[in-house]
């Protein structure tokens, strides 16, 4: 019986389709200190998508994100290359999308154009950061939203707002099954925003805006769920500091728990937004696009400089949280605090996976020591204080009667 033949990686290939990108792209990858092991990985896998581009008689200048999904999904699966090695597919794809990046950059590929529907959302985009400062995740969830409903109503063809029937709009909030209400509540108030866009923009759209459903108030909505403070302290207590990564997840906790950040403003921290001399910390475009100044707790803070000084790896990045893996340094994005959270909840055994519920429970432990629901407000940068009363397990309506002055005046006090 004869051998198997042995296939080594292809290390180098002067004469590959792709040579005059590979050394960019093996220095992009060594710029974000990615292991030598993983660049040879990556550069064998441009080596392999350069012969197949160069069969298939594809130009370098239209190379684009269909090439590379055709490579993996038809012609890696079934290879028959006597070259080279396959590597798991989320290796290929990942070096794939790093190569697309450079070659745009380095201006070898065009820039991917947007369709009608693109268009139409980058302007909403831009509306929704500037006029209204929505937050990066609010919008995030809005341009999906948007794509949803413009491919449904209008697919390839011309976008003509005024034109969305009454039935198209509550058949897409509502939806052919029953939705939750969350769900509902949530559609309705993007679907809104969009027709009050179009209406800045100077379109007719007064019946698509009446036609929006309203979904009335919950009577009987649960409240959010908190920690109590046995829960509280054995989350605190869960991350061994001998083990790797475990000070940026406790750092990364005690914002949560301690101040009340969402998982957008714990990434976006700088190194500059915390005076240490005066014990504060800067809260930079959060919600609304404010900077708000707060205390800062001595736990949180001695917690994130025993980060710093201790397992920050040396960037010239001025974000706080910065990433412990390729592209090593650069800032963390909210995944990393939600990971951060989820295997704590797992050491500990509990059936839990929401990263607010840390805020909820900031809230409720004010509001048990006797802080006034405005001060709480002013903590978690609410700008209603209705929204405070419900992290803070207060009834809305109650909240509202306490705040109506009796209807005999003050001679009655």
């Amino acid at each position: 019986m004869s051998a198997k033949r042995r296939i080594f990686m292809l290390k180098d290939d002067p004469g590959n389709y792709l040579a005059g990108v590979v050394e960019p792209f093996r220095s992009r990858l060594q710029a974000g200190r990615y292991s030598p092991r993983t660049v040879e990985l990556y550069c064998a896998c441009v080596f392999h998508f350069g012969e197949w581009l160069q069969s298939e008689a594809v130009s370098i200048a239209t190379i684009s994100e269909r090439h590379a999904e055709q490579f993996l999904r038809e012609h890696i699966p079934s290879c028959t290359c006597s070259r080279h090695v396959l590597g798991h597919l989320h290796h290929n794809r990942s070096a794939l999308n790093h190569l697309l990046r450079v070659m745009r950059d380095l201006g070898i590929t065009e820039a991917i154009k947007p369709d009608i529907i693109g268009c139409e959302i980058a302007a909403f985009d831009t509306a929704l950061r500037d006029v209204w400062g929505l937050a990066p995740s609010t919008r995030a969830q809005h341009r999906m939203s948007l794509r949803c409903l413009l491919t449904r109503v209008f697919g390839a063809n011309d976008i003509h707002p005024a034109s969305i029937s009454a039935s198209a709009i509550r058949e897409f909030v509502l939806g052919k099954e029953a939705r939750c209400m969350g769900t509902v509540r949530a559609l309705s108030g993007f679907v809104r925003c969009y027709f009050r866009y179009r209406r800045l923009m100077g379109d007719d759209v007064t019946i698509q805006i009446a036609a929006v459903p309203r979904p009335t108030a919950l009577i009987e909505r649960p409240l959010p769920e908190a920690l109590s403070d046995g829960e509280l302290e054995a989350l605190l207590g869960s991350f061994d500091m001998n083990q790797p990564g475990q000070r940026r997840s406790y750092a990364i906790t005690r914002c949560l728990a301690d101040i009340g950040l969402r998982s957008s403003e714990v990434v976006r921290l700088c190194l500059d937004d915390i005076d240490w001399a005066e014990g504060e910390i800067c809260i930079v475009q959060g919600k609304g696009r404010r900077a708000e100044r707060l205390p800062l707790p001595d736990l949180t803070g001695q917690a994130i400089a025993d980060y710093i000084r201790n397992e920050r790896p040396p960037t010239d990045c001025r974000k706080i949280f910065v990433r412990h893996k390729p592209p090593l340094g650069q800032p963390v994005g909210r995944r990393v605090v939600q990971r951060a959270l989820h295997d704590a909840y797992k050491r500990l055994g509990w059936n839990k996976s929401r990263v607010h519920i840390l805020r909820h429970t900031l809230a409720t432990r004010l509001i048990t020591a006797g802080t006034p629901v405005p001060q709480v407000a002013d903590v978690l940068r609410h700008r209603d204080v209705a929204t405070t009363s419900i992290y803070a397990r207060i009834n809305v309506e109650h909240l509202a009667q306490v705040a109506m002055p009796w209807p005999g005046g003050c001679d009655d006090a």
